[in-house]
C-alpha cells in the first residue's frame, strides 16, 4: 500500500545483507541486526519488524499510517522470532493495527499502530517551530555508525560537518537505510520510517558524556510517507530526572518535516555502537 524504496545500485553488494532471513513463519536475524547495548537486536530493526507486520494488514492504499508505538519491556535476542498481528478496530476513517513478537512463546516486544484515511486538507495556517537540518551531503561513503549509513552532526561519534560541531548542542543526522529488513525485499516508506524514529533517543538523549539512556519505548507519528531513501531527524526535547528521559526529534525527508518521534528511556551505560565493515557482512 505504500511507496518503496529500492536500495541505491551502487551500494556494496555485501552491504546489502538483510537483518532478518525468512523460515516458515519465523525471523531469523542476521549478526547485523545486533544493537549496541549488548547481544541482543537493535530496537530499530524490532520496530521496523513490527512496522512491516502492522502495514501487512492494511491493503487500503488510502489509509495513512499516522502512528506506530513500539514497546521494548525486554531485550530481544538473536534468536528466531514470530509476529502474531490483530485489528482491532476497522473502521470507515480509520484502523487500529497491533503485532506482538514473541520468541520460544513469550512476547519481547509489541506495537501499535493507527492508520487514518486521507481527506481534503482544511483551508488557514497553523504555527509550528522551523525545522534547521543541515543539507544533504552529496558525497557517498560515509561511514555506517549507529547501524545505518548516516551524516551526522553534533556528535562525537557520527560523521560530522565542521558547522555543526558542538557535542553540547541540539543533534542532525540524515539516515540512509542500506539494508533489506528481510530476504532482500524492499524496504517500504513506511518501515523505513520506523526503523528511522528509534534513533530519536539516540539524538535526543546523546549528551557531554555519550549515550547514557536506553529506549524503552517510542512513537513515530507521520502526516505523510518519506519520499525517497534519506531521512532526516533534528532532535527538539530532552528532559530528564531521576534516571528518567523524555525526548523528541522532527523526521523530514528531502522536500521538508514529515512527522516526529518520541522516546521514553531510562538511564543505563554500556551503550556501545559497532561501526559495521560491509565486507564482513
Amino acid at each position: 500500500m505504500t511507496e518503496t524504496n529500492v536500495v541505491p545500485d551502487d551500494v556494496d553488494a555485501a552491504a546489502q545483507t538483510p537483518y532478518f532471513r525468512r523460515d516458515e513463519s519465523r525471523f531469523v536475524p542476521n549478526s547485523i541486526a545486533r544493537g549496541g547495548w549488548g547481544p541482543s537486536l537493535s530496537g530499530h530493526v524490532v520496530g521496523g519488524l513490527l512496522g512491516w507486520a502492522v502495514e501487512r494488514a492494511v491493503d487500503d492504499p488510502d489509509l495513512q499510517p499516522a502512528r506506530l508505538t513500539v514497546d521494548l519491556p525486554a531485550p530481544v535476542a538473536l534468536e528466531p522470532i514470530e509476529a502474531h498481528t490483530t485489528v482491532h478496530h476497522d473502521r470507515r476513517r480509520l484502523r487500529l493495527v497491533e503485532s506482538v513478537l514473541t520468541q520460544r512463546g513469550t512476547p519481547v516486544a509489541r506495537g501499535s499502530a493507527l492508520f487514518l484515511r486521507r481527506g481534503a486538507q482544511p483551508e488557514g495556517q497553523v504555527w509550528s517551530p522551523t525545522l534547521q537540518l543541515p543539507p544533504l551531503p552529496t558525497e557517498d561513503g560515509a561511514q555506517p555508525t549507529l547501524f545505518m549509513r548516516t551524516y551526522g552532526w553534533g556528535t562525537e561519534l557520527q560523521n560530522r560537518d565542521p558547522d555543526w560541531a558542538d557535542t553540547s548542542g541540539p543533534k542532525y543526522t540524515w539516515l540512509h537505510e542500506t539494508r533489506s529488513l528481510i530476504d532482500g525485499e524492499p524496504l517500504s516508506a513506511f518501515v523505513r520510517a520506523a526503523m528511522a524514529a528509534d534513533i530519536t533517543a539516540s539524538l535526543a538523549n546523546w549528551g557531554t558524556s555519550g549515550l547514557q539512556f536506553i529506549n524503552a519505548d517510542y512513537t513515530l507519528t507521520l502526516s505523510r510517507l518519506p519520499e525517497g531513501p534519506h531521512i532526516g531527524m533534528a532532535a527538539l526535547t530532552h528532559y530528564s530526572h531521576d534516571g528518567v528521559a523524555t525526548g523528541s526529534a522532527v523526521l523530514a525527508d528531502r522536500k521538508g518535516p514529515i512527522g516526529s518521534g518520541v522516546s521514553v528511556a531510562i538511564a543505563h551505560s554500556g551503550f556501545r555502537p559497532t561501526l559495521v565493515n560491509p565486507a564482513t557482512e
